[in-house]
């Protein structure tokens, strides 16, 4: 039974929408994440009080026993879950903050950071998308702290993803606060959407790819990065 006050808005869709076919087609709208306006009306607390509610109701359709001592607490885990870390970087007050500093070593070529591991969710299913982030970019003058590329990347990942939104998104940010026009980001990613569901692949990977500047342009600078993050 409903909890009193508690109502889906539930938009209906397209007559010539298929949301089956959309999610198996891995489709995405836009490189930046589909977001309402009133997206932070509701502070993390009362986003929290929302969601364990509605979660709440979704485990009761499906029949489980909610009195279980086992299941009671699995709405407000779950919903704390999904805004506190799951989904966290769906607010702009958790964008990390990078500060630059100078490139006083003069160092003029690329700059590498590879297999970064990050957890995601697809937007499609809301099942985990994991695997491995590789970034790179040429300095113009600025550089910033090696943890700060791994922030950047875990920012973008904690939100439901497509995996190739993903990669622009990490890339023109990259671009974005080094004051920079060549990035390289290649991510290598497993589909859980993929492997636990539809049609069960456990093997297949997906990989995808963000050059600009001097990865784009030079073919040479593209395969030296190319090598060494496909090198042990």
């Amino acid at each position: 039974m409903r909890q009193k006050g508690m109502s889906l808005n539930i938009r209906p869709l397209r007559e010539d929408f298929d949301a089956e076919d959309v999610g198996d087609d891995h489709v995405s709208s836009s490189h930046e994440t589909p977001m309402r306006a009133d997206a932070f009306d509701l502070d993390d607390e009362e986003k929290i009080q929302k969601i364990e509610g509605h979660f709440r109701e979704i485990m009761h359709v499906l029949g489980l026993d909610m009195q279980d001592d086992s299941l009671n607490g699995t709405p407000h885990r779950v919903a704390k879950m999904f805004v506190r870390e799951a989904f966290s970087g769906l607010n702009p007050k958790n964008k990390p903050h990078v500060r630059l500093f100078e490139n006083k070593y003069n160092y003029d070529q690329m700059l590498v950071e590879k297999e970064i591991t990050f957890y995601s969710h697809c937007e499609h299913h809301f099942v985990p998308i994991y695997g491995k982030v590789h970034v790179a970019y040429f300095s113009s003058g600025k550089v910033i702290g090696l943890s700060k590329i791994n922030r950047i990347v875990q920012y973008f990942a904690k939100r439901p993803q497509v995996q190739e939104r993903l990669t622009v998104q990490i890339g023109k940010e990259i671009e974005r606060v080094l004051h920079t026009e060549s990035v390289a980001v290649v991510i290598d990613a497993n589909h859980m959407c993929v492997a636990s569901r539809g049609v069960g692949d456990t093997n297949s990977k997906t990989g995808t790819a963000y050059f600009s500047g001097n990865f784009k342009n030079d073919e040479n600078v593209k395969r030296e990065f190319l090598n060494y993050i496909n090198t042990n």
